[in-house]
């Protein structure tokens, strides 16, 4: 079993992902529709089935099963996060729910559903605290699906390294905080889902080859917590200029290419996976955890 104390819970910060609404959607690396349709094949997914996405951002992932005909909730603690889900879900044409909060205001007063899913939000949680409120609210045979990227491989010039130097200089804060869930005492994800009740883990993945100009690598950047508009404050205008000076000189032309893995983590109760396994299928109940 995994030791609970690696699986420390970063501090928490309900306004963190503030002024990133609008670069997160356009410039993180996307959750492929067919990875989503993946994941919903493979948990038995069926129209008008509940999907809790929590941490939802500017609403992907509930967008993304909303399309495929699940009644989607969106939970996250950022006001400007939830206005850019909106905006998406109504350019899309999908409705969803979306809620004001984050996994601390979880309880089973919020419903059963059959999927929680993340996405690049499980690191800032109570992880084991999380799962075990999940265990209540997640149907028998449903699942926790863990969406992430993970960079393969960088060709030619990295634009991670100018980006964690100007972090160290300009905001060492938030590089401290970088350093803490990116460290070998950070407990990977994989490891806090194998001490909780959803123990059964299965990984799907899509590898996407993509090429980001400078603008795109800007973007990117200002999506994150640390280096986001809110975080560098003053100290804004001179980070992006260091940052673009750095970056037009680690690749000359401007062209950053990137292979990445876009995976999910599906988390199952081992009774049942071992029950539909038995069986060829995903069993449907609606009965409570025993």
């Amino acid at each position: 079993m995994a030791d609970a104390s690696l699986a420390v819970p970063l501090p928490y910060e309900p306004n963190r992902f503030r002024s990133t609404a609008a670069f997160y959607g356009r410039y993180r690396v996307a959750y492929p529709q067919a990875l989503i349709a993946r994941v919903a094949e493979r948990c038995g997914l069926a129209a008008g089935d509940a999907v809790l996405d929590i941490g939802c951002g500017p609403g992907p992932l509930a967008i993304g099963f909303a399309r495929l005909g699940a009644r989607a909730t969106g939970l996250d603690p950022e006001p400007e996060m939830l206005a850019a889900a909106a905006a998406e879900a109504d350019r899309v044409g999908v409705d969803i729910s979306l809620v004001e909060g984050s996994s601390y205001d979880l309880s089973s007063a919020f419903g059963r559903f059959r999927l929680a899913v993340m996405g690049r939000s499980f690191h800032w949680m109570d992880r084991p605290a999380t799962l075990a409120i999940l265990d209540r609210m997640i149907e028998a045979d449903g699942a926790v699906v863990l969406f992430g990227d993970r960079r393969i491989a960088m060709p030619g010039p990295d634009w991670r390294a100018v980006h964690k130097q100007l972090l160290e200089t300009h905001a060492p804060k938030q590089a401290a905080l970088r350093r803490a869930h990116h460290g070998d005492e950070w407990l990977p994800h994989e490891a806090v889902l194998l001490a909780s009740p959803f123990a059964a883990l299965e990984t799907l993945a899509v590898v996407i080859d993509q090429t980001l100009d400078i603008e795109a690598v800007v973007g990117r950047i200002s999506s994150m917590s640390g280096s986001s508009p809110e975080a560098l404050g003053p100290r804004r205008a001179a980070f992006e200029a260091e940052l673009r000076a750095g970056l037009a000189a680690a690749a000359p032309d401007g062209r950053f290419r990137e292979i990445v893995e876009v995976r999910a983590v599906v988390a199952t109760r081992p009774a049942a996976t071992a029950l539909a396994d038995r069986t060829g299928s995903a069993v449907r109940s609606e009965a409570a955890p025993g």
